[in-house]
Protein backbone atom coordinates (compact mmCIF):
# COMPACT_ATOMS: atom_id res chain seq x y z
CA UNK A 1 0.00 0.00 0.00
CA UNK A 2 2.66 2.21 -0.50
CA UNK A 3 1.21 3.85 -4.01
CA UNK A 4 -1.10 5.23 -1.55
CA UNK A 5 0.53 6.37 0.83
CA UNK A 6 2.77 8.39 -1.51
CA UNK A 7 -0.50 9.86 -2.55
CA UNK A 8 -1.76 10.94 1.06
CA UNK A 9 1.64 12.47 1.34
CA UNK A 10 2.02 14.17 -2.44
CA UNK A 11 -0.99 15.37 -1.89
CA UNK A 12 -3.19 13.41 -4.24
CA UNK A 13 -6.04 13.01 -1.71
CA UNK A 14 -9.02 15.63 -3.09
CA UNK A 15 -12.48 15.78 -1.63
CA UNK A 16 -14.67 15.04 -4.61
CA UNK A 17 -16.93 17.52 -5.76
CA UNK A 18 -19.21 15.36 -7.85
CA UNK A 19 -21.58 12.16 -6.69
CA UNK A 20 -22.16 11.09 -9.81
CA UNK A 21 -20.04 7.92 -10.52
CA UNK A 22 -18.17 8.73 -14.46
CA UNK A 23 -17.38 12.44 -13.12
CA UNK A 24 -16.08 11.50 -10.14
CA UNK A 25 -13.80 8.69 -11.82
CA UNK A 26 -12.61 11.44 -14.66
CA UNK A 27 -11.83 13.76 -12.06
CA UNK A 28 -9.40 11.44 -10.17
CA UNK A 29 -8.40 10.40 -13.73
CA UNK A 30 -7.36 13.75 -14.55
CA UNK A 31 -5.21 14.31 -11.71
CA UNK A 32 -2.93 11.63 -12.50
CA UNK A 33 -2.83 12.61 -16.28
CA UNK A 34 -1.76 15.95 -14.98
CA UNK A 35 1.38 14.12 -13.15
CA UNK A 36 5.14 14.60 -14.94
CA UNK A 37 5.71 11.25 -15.65
CA UNK A 38 2.59 10.81 -17.51
CA UNK A 39 2.99 10.36 -21.18
CA UNK A 40 1.11 13.44 -23.45
CA UNK A 41 -1.87 12.04 -24.68
CA UNK A 42 -2.60 9.05 -22.62
CA UNK A 43 -6.08 8.76 -21.53
CA UNK A 44 -6.45 7.47 -18.60
CA UNK A 45 -9.88 8.12 -18.26
CA UNK A 46 -10.92 6.62 -20.90
CA UNK A 47 -9.18 3.15 -19.94
CA UNK A 48 -10.85 3.66 -16.62
CA UNK A 49 -14.29 4.10 -17.85
CA UNK A 50 -13.64 1.46 -20.20
CA UNK A 51 -12.55 -1.36 -17.68
CA UNK A 52 -15.33 0.17 -15.44
CA UNK A 53 -17.91 -1.04 -17.99
CA UNK A 54 -16.64 -4.69 -17.84
CA UNK A 55 -16.45 -4.50 -14.17
CA UNK A 56 -17.88 -3.06 -11.27
CA UNK A 57 -14.20 -1.83 -9.09
CA UNK A 58 -16.13 -1.58 -5.60
CA UNK A 59 -14.92 -3.86 -2.77
CA UNK A 60 -17.34 -2.95 -0.18
CA UNK A 61 -17.32 -0.82 3.14
CA UNK A 62 -18.21 2.22 1.19
CA UNK A 63 -14.80 1.68 -1.08
CA UNK A 64 -13.95 1.56 -4.86
CA UNK A 65 -10.51 1.03 -5.87
CA UNK A 66 -10.22 1.85 -10.24
CA UNK A 67 -7.62 1.30 -12.53
CA UNK A 68 -6.21 2.17 -15.68
CA UNK A 69 -3.48 -0.71 -17.37
CA UNK A 70 -0.83 0.56 -19.88
CA UNK A 71 1.91 -0.55 -22.00
CA UNK A 72 4.23 2.13 -20.91
CA UNK A 73 7.20 2.17 -19.09
CA UNK A 74 7.31 3.59 -15.46
CA UNK A 75 6.36 3.69 -11.84
CA UNK A 76 2.22 3.07 -10.28
CA UNK A 77 0.44 6.15 -10.28
CA UNK A 78 -2.23 6.53 -7.11
CA UNK A 79 -4.57 9.00 -6.76
CA UNK A 80 -7.70 9.06 -4.40
CA UNK A 81 -10.79 10.80 -3.58
CA UNK A 82 -13.45 11.05 -0.73
CA UNK A 83 -17.08 12.15 -1.23
CA UNK A 84 -18.88 12.80 1.93
CA UNK A 85 -22.07 12.15 0.78
CA UNK A 86 -21.17 9.05 -0.71
CA UNK A 87 -21.02 8.22 -4.63
CA UNK A 88 -23.91 5.51 -6.14
CA UNK A 89 -21.89 3.06 -7.27
CA UNK A 90 -23.46 0.30 -7.86
CA UNK A 91 -21.46 -1.45 -5.10
CA UNK A 92 -22.35 -5.59 -4.44
CA UNK A 93 -23.30 -4.94 -0.63
CA UNK A 94 -25.73 -1.83 -2.20
CA UNK A 95 -23.43 0.71 -0.11
CA UNK A 96 -22.76 4.64 -1.60
CA UNK A 97 -18.77 4.20 -2.23
CA UNK A 98 -16.69 7.20 0.15
CA UNK A 99 -13.48 6.39 -1.00
CA UNK A 100 -12.16 6.28 -4.24
CA UNK A 101 -8.45 4.68 -4.93
CA UNK A 102 -7.36 5.07 -8.63
CA UNK A 103 -4.34 3.27 -9.71
CA UNK A 104 -2.37 3.98 -13.05
CA UNK A 105 -0.59 0.85 -13.50
CA UNK A 106 1.89 0.44 -16.58
CA UNK A 107 2.15 -3.66 -17.23
CA UNK A 108 5.55 -3.93 -15.94
CA UNK A 109 4.29 -2.74 -12.42
CA UNK A 110 1.38 -5.33 -12.41
CA UNK A 111 2.62 -7.19 -9.87
CA UNK A 112 3.26 -4.62 -7.65
CA UNK A 113 -0.59 -3.32 -7.92
CA UNK A 114 -1.84 -7.06 -7.30
CA UNK A 115 -0.05 -7.05 -4.16
CA UNK A 116 -1.16 -3.98 -3.33
CA UNK A 117 -4.54 -3.58 -3.95
CA UNK A 118 -5.09 -7.53 -2.10
CA UNK A 119 -3.45 -5.92 0.78
CA UNK A 120 -5.83 -2.96 0.92
CA UNK A 121 -8.41 -5.55 0.13
CA UNK A 122 -7.62 -7.29 3.18
CA UNK A 123 -6.90 -4.18 5.55
CA UNK A 124 -10.77 -3.05 4.43
CA UNK A 125 -12.28 -6.24 5.28
CA UNK A 126 -10.55 -6.38 8.98
CA UNK A 127 -11.51 -5.09 11.76
CA UNK A 128 -10.30 -1.49 11.61
CA UNK A 129 -11.84 -0.91 7.69
CA UNK A 130 -15.31 -2.28 8.70
CA UNK A 131 -15.53 1.50 10.28
CA UNK A 132 -18.43 3.40 9.24
CA UNK A 133 -16.72 5.92 6.34
CA UNK A 134 -20.07 7.98 5.93
CA UNK A 135 -19.43 9.25 9.58
CA UNK A 136 -16.50 11.73 8.12
CA UNK A 137 -17.05 15.50 8.13
CA UNK A 138 -13.74 16.89 6.78
CA UNK A 139 -10.89 15.52 4.27
CA UNK A 140 -8.46 16.34 7.11
CA UNK A 141 -10.39 13.08 8.91
CA UNK A 142 -11.14 11.13 6.14
CA UNK A 143 -7.16 11.78 5.45
CA UNK A 144 -6.20 10.53 9.21
CA UNK A 145 -8.35 7.27 8.43
CA UNK A 146 -6.50 6.32 5.80
CA UNK A 147 -3.13 6.87 6.90
CA UNK A 148 -4.27 4.69 9.96
CA UNK A 149 -5.64 2.25 8.18
CA UNK A 150 -2.36 1.72 5.52
CA UNK A 151 0.02 2.55 8.51
CA UNK A 152 -1.57 -0.39 10.59
CA UNK A 153 -1.70 -2.58 7.70
CA UNK A 154 2.38 -1.81 6.83
CA UNK A 155 3.30 -2.36 10.19
CA UNK A 156 1.21 -5.82 10.22
CA UNK A 157 2.96 -7.13 7.14
CA UNK A 158 6.59 -6.49 8.13
CA UNK A 159 6.07 -8.50 11.24
CA UNK A 160 5.01 -11.17 9.21
CA UNK A 161 8.10 -10.52 6.45
CA UNK A 162 9.80 -10.94 9.53
CA UNK A 163 8.59 -13.81 11.56
CA UNK A 164 9.09 -15.59 7.93
CA UNK A 165 12.87 -14.43 7.96
CA UNK A 166 13.44 -15.69 11.03
CA UNK A 167 11.81 -19.14 10.23
CA UNK A 168 13.78 -19.40 7.05
CA UNK A 169 16.93 -18.50 8.52
CA UNK A 170 16.31 -21.14 10.95
CA UNK A 171 16.12 -24.16 8.04
CA UNK A 172 18.84 -22.88 6.51
CA UNK A 173 20.91 -23.43 9.61
CA UNK A 174 19.23 -26.23 9.89
CA UNK A 175 20.10 -27.83 6.99
CA UNK A 176 24.18 -26.11 7.57
CA UNK A 177 24.25 -28.48 10.65
CA UNK A 178 22.38 -31.42 9.26
CA UNK A 179 25.33 -33.41 7.82
CA UNK A 180 27.40 -33.60 11.00
CA UNK A 181 26.91 -36.50 14.05
CA UNK A 182 24.34 -35.46 16.25
CA UNK A 183 23.14 -32.09 14.70
CA UNK A 184 19.98 -30.68 13.96
CA UNK A 185 17.86 -31.95 11.24
CA UNK A 186 14.61 -30.48 9.35
CA UNK A 187 12.60 -33.39 10.83
CA UNK A 188 13.50 -31.77 14.58
CA UNK A 189 12.54 -28.41 13.77
CA UNK A 190 9.83 -27.13 16.17
CA UNK A 191 7.29 -25.12 15.19
CA UNK A 192 8.29 -22.04 17.13
CA UNK A 193 11.82 -20.53 16.58
CA UNK A 194 12.80 -18.16 19.49
CA UNK A 195 14.81 -14.78 18.64
CA UNK A 196 16.91 -13.98 21.87
CA UNK A 197 19.89 -11.44 22.40
CA UNK A 198 22.69 -12.54 24.46
CA UNK A 199 24.97 -9.86 25.93
CA UNK A 200 28.69 -10.75 26.81
CA UNK A 201 30.47 -8.35 28.76
CA UNK A 202 34.70 -8.82 30.27
CA UNK A 203 34.43 -10.13 33.79
CA UNK A 204 30.71 -10.18 34.00
CA UNK A 205 28.49 -13.43 33.60
CA UNK A 206 26.87 -13.20 29.99
CA UNK A 207 22.80 -12.05 30.05
CA UNK A 208 20.08 -13.85 27.66
CA UNK A 209 17.40 -11.66 26.80
CA UNK A 210 14.44 -13.18 25.47
CA UNK A 211 10.39 -13.36 25.62
CA UNK A 212 10.83 -16.74 26.58
CA UNK A 213 11.33 -17.53 29.97
CA UNK A 214 12.29 -20.81 29.38
CA UNK A 215 14.90 -20.13 26.94
CA UNK A 216 16.61 -17.21 29.82
CA UNK A 217 16.19 -20.04 32.96
CA UNK A 218 17.83 -22.99 30.43
CA UNK A 219 20.59 -20.85 28.46
CA UNK A 220 21.54 -19.04 31.72
CA UNK A 221 21.50 -22.18 34.06
CA UNK A 222 25.03 -23.87 34.65
CA UNK A 223 27.84 -22.99 32.94
CA UNK A 224 28.00 -19.72 31.42
CA UNK A 225 27.04 -19.73 27.69
CA UNK A 226 30.40 -20.21 25.47
CA UNK A 227 31.48 -17.01 24.97
CA UNK A 228 34.42 -18.75 22.26
CA UNK A 229 31.91 -20.18 20.19
CA UNK A 230 29.68 -16.81 20.13
CA UNK A 231 33.20 -15.02 19.25
CA UNK A 232 33.21 -17.37 16.13
CA UNK A 233 29.94 -16.97 14.97
CA UNK A 234 29.31 -20.66 15.26
CA UNK A 235 26.23 -22.60 16.45
CA UNK A 236 26.30 -24.60 19.86
CA UNK A 237 24.30 -26.81 22.10
CA UNK A 238 23.67 -25.13 25.11
CA UNK A 239 20.75 -25.85 28.39
CA UNK A 240 19.02 -27.69 25.52
CA UNK A 241 19.06 -25.84 22.74
CA UNK A 242 20.75 -25.15 20.01
CA UNK A 243 21.91 -21.26 19.29
CA UNK A 244 22.25 -19.86 15.88
CA UNK A 245 24.33 -16.74 15.53
CA UNK A 246 22.34 -13.68 13.52
CA UNK A 247 24.63 -10.89 14.09
CA UNK A 248 26.81 -8.73 16.96
CA UNK A 249 26.52 -4.90 17.92
CA UNK A 250 29.70 -3.62 20.01
CA UNK A 251 29.08 -1.44 22.42
CA UNK A 252 31.67 0.48 24.83
CA UNK A 253 33.81 -1.44 27.51
CA UNK A 254 34.28 -4.14 25.10
CA UNK A 255 30.54 -5.17 25.28
CA UNK A 256 29.21 -6.98 22.67
CA UNK A 257 25.26 -7.61 21.76
CA UNK A 258 24.79 -11.09 19.94
CA UNK A 259 21.68 -11.85 17.73
CA UNK A 260 20.58 -15.14 17.87
CA UNK A 261 18.23 -17.65 17.41
CA UNK A 262 17.61 -21.06 19.72
CA UNK A 263 15.66 -24.30 18.75
CA UNK A 264 14.52 -26.59 21.18
CA UNK A 265 16.29 -29.94 20.93
CA UNK A 266 14.27 -33.23 21.21
CA UNK A 267 14.10 -34.62 24.90
CA UNK A 268 16.39 -31.86 26.19
CA UNK A 269 17.56 -31.82 29.82
CA UNK A 270 16.08 -30.09 32.26
CA UNK A 271 17.20 -27.34 33.90
CA UNK A 272 20.53 -27.05 35.56
CA UNK A 273 20.77 -25.76 38.80
CA UNK A 274 23.68 -23.22 39.50
CA UNK A 275 26.69 -24.54 41.68
CA UNK A 276 26.67 -22.72 44.92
Amino acid sequence: MKNLLNALQEGRFVELPETNKEKALNYLANLIEAMPDISPGTDVAGAVMSRETQFNTSIGNGWACPHARTAHEGDIICAAGWSPTGIDYGAADGKPVNFVVMYYVPDSQKHIYLKEISGLARAIQGKQGQQDVSKFQTLAQARDFILDLVSTALESQMSDAKARMIHLEAKQAAVTLAPEPGALSLASLPHAVIPLSILVTPGARTVVLSQDPDVVAKLESGADIDALALAKQAPFDHGGYTVLFRGVTNYQSKRLLYDCLAIKLNGAAPVEKPKV
